[in-house]
């Protein structure tokens, strides 16, 4: 018998081992949450007498660059609460206040800065939480977080929360008020625990990161090595209604033909209506009339060339920010909002009630468009017509860490519908390794518009799936994944731009340590290898990459990546090797530096032909003082082929920002792309000159995120072959006033 019991003992102790549970060996320390009446002025200067009675929590330990480590400087928080507010100060101390790095921010803008944060797990899950941020001059920052499968952030949610800071010849003080209707957390009329973590970024040489809580690098999650703080018991219960009427109007001028005369368009007036209600602490109701999603905020100049697959750009507008990580989901985005291009309603819900979290959104879409996905590229389609659409989700926590989620979207017109089913989680055997997965399948039925135009069949209907396992601690990390997507899966309220695929991938990397003095606080190696086939078993791509990081001094890191790759294309296999490089620094406090760049062998996809390829990406944040910041970013791309140059490529986008104050705001922002085509390279006629335009000059005065207003000019233009000069061929004159009145 080869199980005997000297087997089953080792046995046994092997897999009590592998399944430990990670919280088990963390010491966390517990803070009594102070209750008191509260007359704070909200100054930054931290010297009313509730301050010295409050909760006192000092930062004693540094976690980067070392960890664990002695923090290079004193800082102390204090907290306590009124039943309406939680209150949280820092003294933020420092030796030389001179080398403070800070300006005047607009919000989430403030990461570079020295700053101070409060980060609270409300539901004291140790999966989800909140991030609140004050810059030296009193700029705001804020994010959800969650904490799942590894820590990540969302930087688009908002909450309406005060706060002011000073800079003294000490170092510099902060003071926050939250509204406890601004955080979800369990109802309940007896004593709460949340897990806390007060933090401090001091950013010199090298960035200091400094907390009330020391972390074990070999533990993944770090929201349960939070500490404890326990109270609450006197929060009053609120309606948690807030109104936020909107009144927009624009006027939107074209050129029927370029050049021409302007054609001066209407002034189109628009009213209204987003409503936030708490429906209980833990669930919260959002809806909108009428919806004004005017852009205010330029994308991000993106280089569209030679390139055979949709290009992604983030979620601007509040109503699908607020509870959008209710929406996430592990793998495959199967919610991306910036589908629904114009609504003229929507309602959504989205709570949490102890290990059930949930989410259901509702809306219609006067401009439908969706993705067509393929192994060989991907193609975006506006269907002309309205749609209405249904998203719901919910997750189940299991135990401490483990997690099982479904999601479920639809989207219909008269003619055609697409619904997406899918079962998806994580499971944790110990402190470093987890499984995660997710199924997924997908029902379309095609309208007329798209059999005919695009070859489809009347009913489409398959899979995706992906199962990755992870093992992550302080010195090495290994990782494999198998993921595998049906030729007719499609999930159109999503981003899944490729389809009729299985890819087979494993890799890992490890990481050494110098201290914060020496010439290289960190350097480490990646590598990996995947495989990729079509569902009919023909090899699409094989590719093998390897990558060497450094950090050092003044915040300066440098990767270097080889990548050896043979992918399919067009009927045949091109041989690529690429070589890239990425940088930045940091010189002085004001000044940050990037650079991205590549040479080697890629495909040139419009002309099925392999190319040499030159990629140069510079770009440069400069804090000209504490009101102006300019931002400069320029991509440079060149293909040849057989010594022939195929195309010449540069994207410019540059902005600017001045702050008056922190509420008063000025943006200019200029974006110039310039494509330069050789014909004879290409198979079909095509334009040599290929040049666009645009620009944009907002005024905004911000009391709150909600509570605001807009005033500004945008418009575009472009050049080809038929024109001798650049031209301008729209314009928009837009204002924007919106009010968030809380209930």
């Amino acid at each position: 018998m080869f199980f005997n019991a000297k087997t089953a003992v080792i046995f046994s102790l092997f897999i009590s081992n592998f399944m430990f549970n990670a919280h088990g060996s963390i010491t966390k320390q517990h803070f009594e949450l102070v209750h008191q009446s509260a007359d704070i002025s909200l100054d930054g200067h931290v010297s009313e007498a509730e301050w010295s009675h409050a909760t006192y929590i000092p930062l004693i330990y540094q976690n980067e660059p070392n960890e664990r480590g002695t923090p290079p400087v004193k800082t102390d928080a204090y907290l306590f609460e009124d039943g309406e507010y939680l209150y949280v100060a820092f003294k933020a101390y420092d030796p030389d206040p001179t080398k403070i790095r800070a300006a005047l921010r607009d919000r989430d803008d403030l990461w570079a800065d020295d700053n101070v944060a409060l980060m609270i797990d409300t539901f004291n899950d140790e999966r989800t939480g909140y991030e609140f941020y004050v810059n030296p001059l009193g700029a705001q920052g804020d994010m959800r977080m969650t904490d799942i499968n590894g820590w990540a952030e969302d930087d688009s949610w908002n909450a309406i929360w005060d706060s002011a800071a000073t800079i003294t010849s000490e170092g510099y003080f902060v003071e926050m008020r939250i509204p406890f209707t601004a955080l979800r957390f369990p109802k309940s009329q007896q004593a709460q625990t949340w897990s806390i973590a007060v933090w401090r970024n001091y950013p010199r040489d090298v960035l200091y990161q400094t907390s009330n809580v020391g972390f074990d690098w070999n533990v993944v999650c770090s929201l349960c090595q939070f500490d404890k703080i326990t109270g609450l018991e006197n929060v009053t219960p609120s309606r948690n209604l807030q109104l936020t009427p909107t009144f927009t109007a624009l006027r939107h001028d074209e050129k029927q033909s370029v050049p021409g005369p302007w054609q001066q368009g209407d002034i189109d007036n628009e009213l209204g209506l987003d409503l936030r209600w708490g429906i209980t602490q833990d669930a919260v109701l959002n809806a909108t009339l009428n919806p004004d999603f005017s852009t205010v905020e330029a994308d991000s100049a993106q280089l569209d060339i030679n390139t055979n697959y949709s290009l992604f750009y983030a979620e601007r507008r509040a109503f699908f920010l607020d509870g959008a990580s209710f929406f996430n989901n592990n793998h495959f985005d199967l919610v991306y909002t910036r589908n629904i291009a114009d609504p003229d309603v929507g309602v959504k819900i989205t709570g949490k009630t102890d290990v059930h979290s949930y989410g259901l959104m509702l809306s219609d879409d006067k401009n439908t468009s969706l993705i067509l996905p393929s192994n060989q590229g991907s193609l975006l389609v506006n269907l002309n017509d309205e749609s209405k659409v249904a998203i719901g989700s919910y997750q189940l926590d299991i135990g401490n860490q483990h997690s099982l989620g479904l999601m479920a979207t639809h989207r219909e017109t008269d003619d055609y519908q697409n619904s997406v089913l899918s079962l998806g989680g994580a499971y944790w055997f110990n402190q470093t390794d987890s499984v995660q997965y997710q199924l997924t399948h997908s029902n379309t039925s095609n309208s007329l518009f798209l059999q005919d135009t695009f070859n489809l069949d009347e009913q489409q209907s398959d899979t995706a799936y992906k199962v990755e396992f992870y093992r992550e601690n302080r010195d090495y990390e290994l990782f494999a994944s198998v993921e595998e997507v049906g030729k007719d899966f499609r999930a159109d309220l999503g981003f899944v731009t490729k389809s009729d695929y299985k890819k087979y991938l494993v890799g890992g990397g490890q990481t050494w340590y110098g201290d914060e003095n020496s010439l290289l606080t960190s350097w480490e190696y990646e590598t990996d290898w995947d495989k990729t086939y079509a569902q009919n078993g023909d090899t699409l791509e094989e590719e093998v990459e390897l990558s060497v990081l450094l950090k050092s001094q003044l915040q300066s890191y440098l990767r270097v990546g080889l990548i050896h790759r043979d992918e399919f294309y067009f009927n045949d296999f091109f041989l690529q090797n690429i070589a890239y490089v990425q940088a930045g620094l940091s010189p002085t406090k004001d000044l940050k530096l990037t650079l991205y760049s590549s040479v080697g062998n890629k495909i040139d996809y419009t002309n099925a032909e392999l190319g040499d390829s030159f990629e140069f990406e510079p770009a440069i944040t400069w804090d000209v003082s504490d009101h102006l910041q300019l931002i400069l970013s320029h991509q440079y791309s060149k293909l040849e082929t057989d010594n022939q140059r195929v195309f010449t490529a540069n994207v410019t986008d540059l902005r600017a920002y001045y702050k008056f104050n922190m509420r008063s705001m000025l943006k200019l922002v200029l974006q110039f792309e310039d494509i330069d085509r050789e014909q004879a390279a290409y198979y079909f006629p095509v334009d040599k000159r290929n040049r666009e335009y645009g620009s944009q000059l907002v005024y905004s005065y911000k009391i709150n995120s909600q509570t605001l207003f807009y005033l500004g000019y945008s418009d575009a233009g472009y050049q080809d072959d038929s024109l001798r000069y650049l031209e301008k061929d729209q314009r928009t004159f837009f204002t924007k006033f919106s009010y968030a009145w809380q209930m």
